[in-house]
């Protein structure tokens, strides 16, 4: 791309969004003209095979609408465009099992070709269970048995597109960009302002040239001088595509399958820090006593009270009165700082060590608040049983230098403010009514619970932990989702945790995911959704982007048919529709916060229950034989 510019906004303004870009529908009949279309499709998905360099190729496309589409009214008011729904990427599912299928009598490879704005975020997807697809297609893409290329011809967009990328062979092309989020959407997120397009870019370095430093890719194809030139774009994409099938095809796939997983355990790591790695396992599994027991919430609004402010009316419960055994107080529906006067709640005045001691769940009516990893730890652990792993572990040990700019250090610093961990993943080792389990949860309070190459690599590293151990898995899911400000290595982390997962389970360990309040972003979409058993809270919000990013898009939210106690309802209905759904079996379980942990154990009792007799008989907190 020599002759076209290198400003990144311009390349998005000029090139990757131009309405005049050649689309999967245009470049797919000039590179395979045996393609045959499969049906049933939708106008942003193209499924179809062809044969072609001695093999077959199975094709999953994105498609962007062309100016022709978008000529009504009801064109233009259609929100979704250009985003694969529940509904499409179920039809990938399908797809890719048609071709293992057929893969038992011909040479087959997979190929993808990445053109969206990001998966569709609207109200119908969120209640199909949208991240929980896209969490099923990472991991099938990382097992897939068949050789797999993808290529990023336009626009790559959050897990819409990180759904159908992860594959042996990862190209794109020099004007195409591929980022954690959306411009727009990003903008709205970390400026609050969807059109600051040019801050969002500059941070999510999402360029060729970067995403292959990154590791993120491999190979960048040089565009065209025209942005449309169907014939120019077609014969270089047909060209990689020849050389890399062929390429792929003498490969064992065993071989290649153990290189997905080795690329996925080291994602967002800059490559000093990798080679590192090998000699860093003393330190992996480090554990280390709790510094501080209970940390209350930064912005948790409470105040004192007198005899005085006694007023008629107020339920003091079982509390002896404040003038003889003064504290500090909270009040339900204003506890929050930062939400003063918009929370729901029923006015009852309950005294702070009791609603601490309630989980942050008003006694009276049941509202709760977002609670700390340390709140969780105290909910699901027994006392003084959690040890930690990895407590000091930063981004500065793991992140390319690059990303590490002085606006995310500094963000940092606030963050190490607000919480009493360094990081938004908290892991270590604990027991559950005597049961030795590995833990990981996220902390809000540091940066929202968001996923970044720290959250990735301690996920990592205590999977690991659990697989030497034979210990069950359990995360407390509570996350804002990927950490917008370390760009695409955020992203990837998806990634990663979904890899972690497939080991967990080559080693038949169970994985129980807890999805507490909020389970948003890229946690749901990846490890959290994929839990053995899945328990929410009743009043969760679990869906792949949040409402406030829906409602600067122009999304309607209800924000109710999201929530945890809706969603595991419409969890009864999935067995009614299989095929649609494949693996994915949506919420188990509702539990309050002070039953989750019986929950837990009930679990883990049974799977206890389901071993050999002679590995059955064990004293709690003594390993399994």
């Amino acid at each position: 791309m020599s002759n076209v510019t290198h400003d990144v906004v311009e390349i998005f303004r000029r090139r990757t969004r131009s309405p005049l870009r050649p689309r999967s529908s245009d470049l797919i009949p000039a590179i395979f003209p045996s393609f045959r279309r499969v049906i049933p499709c939708s106008d942003t998905l193209i499924l179809g095979e062809a044969e072609q360099w001695g093999r077959n190729i199975f094709i999953i496309a994105q498609q962007k609408p062309k100016p022709e589409n978008l000529r009504t009214k009801e064109d233009l008011a259609k929100l979704n465009h250009g985003m694969l729904t529940a509904e499409d990427h179920s039809s990938i599912i399908r797809f890719l099992k048609r071709a293992v299928q057929k893969s038992q009598h011909e040479s087959v490879s997979v190929v993808t070709l990445i053109d969206t704005y990001g998966a569709d975020i609207s109200m119908e997807s969120a209640r199909h269970f949208q991240a929980f697809f896209i969490a099923q297609l990472i991991r099938d893409f990382l097992t897939l048995p068949l050789p797999t290329i993808s290529v990023i011809i336009g626009e790559g967009g959050s897990g819409g597109a990180l759904a159908i990328q992860m594959t042996d062979r990862r190209a794109q092309f020099d004007d195409a960009l591929y980022a954690t989020a959306p411009p727009e959407s990003l903008a709205a997120i970390i400026f609050r302002d969807p059109t600051k397009v040019r801050e969002a870019l500059m941070v999510s370095k999402p360029t060729a040239a970067e995403l292959k430093e990154l590791g993120i890719i491999d190979h960048v194809l040089p565009s065209p001088k025209k942005v449309d030139d169907i014939n120019g774009y077609a014969k270089v994409l047909g060209s990689y595509l020849e050389k890399t099938v062929k390429d792929l095809g003498r490969r064992k796939l065993a071989a290649l399958i153990r290189l997905r997983r080795t690329r996925a355990k080291s994602f967002g790591l800059y490559k000093e820090e990798a080679k590192k790695r090998s000699g860093l396992w003393s330190t992996f599994f480090r554990l280390t006593p709790l510094r501080r027991k209970a940390v209350v919430a930064p912005d948790l609004k409470t105040f004192s009270l007198t005899s005085q402010d006694l007023q008629p009316g107020i339920d003091w419960g079982e509390q002896n009165d404040p003038a003889i055994n003064p504290e500090e107080y909270v009040k339900c529906g204003d506890m929050s700082q930062k939400n003063s006067g918009q929370e729901k709640g029923c006015g009852a005045v309950i005294p702070l060590s009791r609603f601490l001691a309630n989980h942050y769940v008003c006694p009276q009516c049941g509202h709760s608040l977002i609670m700390g990893a340390l709140g969780w730890i105290n909910c699901l652990a027994d006392p003084d049983s959690f040890q930690e792993m990895n407590r000091d572990l930063s981004a500065s040990h793991l992140l390319h230098p690059t990303l590490m700019t002085p606006e995310y250090q500094s963000f940092i610093t606030r963050q190490d403010q607000r919480s009493p961990f360094h990081e938004a993943l908290v892991t270590g080792e604990a027991t559950i009514f005597g049961y030795p389990v590995a833990l990981a949860i996220c902390e809000f309070y540091f940066a929202g619970g968001t996923m970044g190459v720290v959250f990735g690599e301690k996920f990592f590293r205590l999977a690991e932990y659990a697989c030497s151990k034979g210990m069950p898995l359990i995360s407390l899911c509570c996350s804002g989702g990927a950490r917008l400000l370390e760009g695409t290595p955020a992203l990837m982390q998806m990634v990663k945790t979904v890899n972690c997962i497939t080991r967990i389970k080559r080693y038949g360990l169970p994985f129980i995911s807890i999805l507490g309040d909020p389970s948003t972003g890229g946690a749901i979409a990846s490890y959290a959704a994929l839990g053995d058993v899945i328990i929410a809270e009743p009043n969760a919000l679990v869906i792949f982007t949040g409402p406030r990013v829906m409602e600067a898009r122009g999304f309607p939210v209800l924000e109710d048919d999201v929530r945890g106690r809706a969603l595991c309802k419409n969890s009864r209905h999935i067995y009614e529709n299989l095929d649609f759904y494949g693996d994915i079996r949506g919420i188990h379980e509702i539990a309050e916060r002070k039953d989750i942990k019986i929950s837990i154990y009930k679990y883990l009792e049974y799977q206890r229950s389901c071993q050999p007799v002679s590995n059955r008989y064990w004293s709690p907190g003594r390993k399994v034989i």
